[in-house]
This record gives C-alpha cells, sequence and structure tokens, in this order.
C-alpha cells in the first residue's frame, strides 16, 4: 500500500457514527496537527489553520468525519438488540451484515438479522423487511448474557466492513467513503500546501454530525468566518446495471465532480466557473452534476453563514454510498487533490472579491 492507500484504510476503518466520532477525530487530529494550527467546536469538529502569504482571504475546506450507523434501542429478554438508525440506510442493504456494537468494554460483534426465508410465508416472502422488523445477534440466548457483554442502551453501532484493495489495483471497497474520502483529500492537499505559496490562509476542517442535520459545519464555520468555501463530498453513481437507462450518467474513474445545482445550495457561478476552468486548464477530467439526487452537504449550511459565502461542491464520485461495501476509484481522488491544490492558489483577494461582484 501507498501513503494514500494507508490514510484511506486508516480513515474509513475507523468508527464515528453522527455524535460518536471520538476515534476518528483523534485520528484526522493526528494528521491535522503536523500541517497547521489546531482548534476545535463545541460539537467536536476539528480545524487545521495553514497560513499562507496573506491573512485573508480565509479560504474553507470542509469534509465531514460522521458516518451513518446506529444505536442500540431496546434488547429483548431472549437477547436480540433492536437498534434505530442513524443518517440514511436503505433498509435492503443491511440484512445479513455484520456489525460491531462500541461499548465501554470494546466492540461487540454481530450480525444483522430478522425471520429467515424458510420461515416466511408466500405472502411476506414478495415483501422488502422493514429495519424495525430487524434485529442484531450477537449469539446471546438472553438480555442477561447481552448486558454481561457490555452492551447498554444508546452504545453507537458501526458496519464492519475492511478497506480492500480491488483486482484492479486502482478501485477500492470500504464503508464511509462517505465521506473520509473527502477528509483524506483536505489532508492531502493541506501536505501538498505546505509546500507551495498560497495568497490566502486555509482552514482545512472535519465536522461531526453532518449526516444527521450538517451540524458541525454550522458550528465550525462560526470559528473560521471563511470568505470562501470549497466542500469535499462523496456521491452516489449511476454506472452499474439499472442505475442509468435515463439522463446523465456518472461513473466511477471518470473524474471528480462539480455539482452545479442542488436543492439544498446552488454554488456561487463565479467559483463555480474557475472551478471547471481550472480543471480544464491543467488537464482534470471532471463530471457536471444538475439532477435531483437526494442528501444534503455542508455547503447547504456553510453558504448561509452570515451575510453569506461564495461555497461550491467538489465530490468523489463513490458507488453503493452508505452502504458496508462502497467503491472508490483512485484517479479520482487524485484528480481531486490536483484540482483542489490548483484552485486553492489562485483565490488571492481580488479573485475572492470578485465573486460577489454583481
Amino acid at each position: 500500500m501507498d501513503d494514500i492507500e494507508k490514510l484511506l484504510k486508516e480513515l474509513t476503518e475507523a468508527s464515528g457514527v453522527s455524535g460518536h466520532e471520538v476515534e476518528v477525530r483523534r485520528l484526522v487530529q493526528k494528521h491535522f496537527t503536523p500541517l497547521g494550527e489546531i482548534s476545535h467546536d463545541k460539537l467536536g469538529s476539528v480545524i487545521c489553520m495553514s497560513r499562507g502569504a496573506a491573512d485573508r482571504p480565509k479560504v474553507m475546506l470542509a469534509a465531514h468525519m460522521d458516518e451513518i450507523g446506529f444505536i442500540v434501542s431496546h434488547v429483548t429478554k431472549d437477547g436480540f438488540i433492536r437498534f434505530a438508525n442513524i443518517g440514511g440506510w436503505w433498509d435492503q442493504v443491511l440484512l445479513a451484515q455484520r456489525v460491531a456494537i462500541k461499548t465501554a468494554k470494546g466492540d461487540v460483534i454481530g450480525t444483522i438479522g430478522a425471520k429467515p426465508p424458510h420461515l416466511l410465508s408466500d405472502e411476506e416472502r414478495k415483501k422488502l423487511v422493514d429495519s424495525k422488523d430487524m434485529y442484531i445477534d450477537i449469539g446471546a440466548t438472553s438480555s442477561a448474557e447481552v448486558e454481561a457483554a457490555g452492551v447498554r442502551v444508546a452504545d453507537p453501532i458501526v458496519p464492519v466492513s475492511a478497506f480492500t484493495v480491488l483486482a484492479n489495483g486502482m478501485t477500492y471497497l470500504s464503508k464511509a467513503f462517505d465521506d473520509r474520502g473527502g477528509c483524506a483529500v483536505v489532508i492531502t492537499a493541506l501536505r501538498r500546501m505546505l509546500d507551495v505559496d498560497h495568497p490566502n490562509t486555509l482552514y482545512g476542517v472535519a465536522t461531526v454530525q453532518e449526516e444527521v442535520g450538517l451540524r458541525g459545519a454550522r458550528t465550525s464555520v462560526s470559528l473560521v468566518d471563511p470568505d470562501v468555501a470549497i466542500i469535499l463530498e462523496g456521491t452516489a453513481v449511476n454506472d452499474m446495471p439499472g442505475g442509468g437507462e435515463e439522463g446523465q450518467v456518472f461513473r466511477i474513474g471518470a473524474g471528480p465532480v462539480v455539482t452545479f445545482f442542488r436543492q439544498d445550495m446552488i454554488p456561487n457561478l463565479g467559483l463555480r466557473d474557475l472551478v471547471v476552468d481550472t480543471a480544464k486548464k491543467i488537464g482534470i477530467s471532471i463530471q457536471i452534476r444538475a439532477d435531483r439526487i437526494r442528501g444534503g452537504t455542508d455547503g447547504a449550511a456553510i453558504h448561509l453563514h452570515s451575510g453569506g459565502v461564495p461555497t461550491v461542491v467538489l465530490s468523489l464520485p463513490v458507488r453503493y454510498v452508505h452502504s458496508h461495501g462502497s467503491i472508490l476509484h483512485r484517479g479520482d481522488f487524485d484528480g481531486a487533490v490536483e484540482l483542489l491544490a490548483a484552485v486553492v492558489q489562485q483565490l488571492d483577494k481580488k479573485t475572492v472579491d470578485a465573486l460577489t461582484v454583481w
């Protein structure tokens, strides 16, 4: 594994469901510490300030470090663990997946179960299983065994999914590329900018609780008070069978995605065009997104800070986001880092001021 693969492995395998980001926060802070001055908001977001040639403009590079997961809601008398979702899960991807319950005694491994097909009626076989009818089985036969294992109500639960380099050597399989991939882009870009002149001060920010309402974005942007912001995200693609019969097809390996329109945020047009023009100038392939994709990004909160912040979203295309096994292409990652670094070098005061000249 090279350094990028090691970074992605470390970040994606760490646990950090929304509101329980302690483990991944420590890793992000470890990587941020050699790159600048560290601070935090009071929700737990990590901020790394890297000074350039000028104090302003302040350029915020934000990625969220929380992941979707679950929380223990109830233990039955027979030792089955009911759970609630944290973040947006599609119930169909849950069954038979391994999870780790993060207890005070350590990780407790289990599997998500439901009534097996042998016991289903013909009518039940036709229906999707709802997560409220699922449970986590840790092999216990009573609630006393579950308690002895250390499991308590409100313990967070994370998917078990090892980072794996796939057969072609250019694609990776793991949980949490949304948005540990974005965090890795921010870390890698900040490292690169240590040896490059930039006419601004950079604020790399790993936010918390994005998956449950963009909460860390709201608190961290208040502390940074940026002049301009670039959001690094993971976005869904439709390049698989059945995914792109109509409209535009977004693919892994075709370059990072620049979002032109979302229900929650329309990017600053000047900043958007700067990103697109820079990509063309330096030969980075990009994909343009302006469709009805669901969900939101930290940009929705950041661009509304104070009197408004010119903001754009640059995303890594990811297959099977919000599942135990998502797929990321290394070429898209490298392209995002190159493009981000090139854009940052152009964000001097004159350029940033011109973004809001109407």
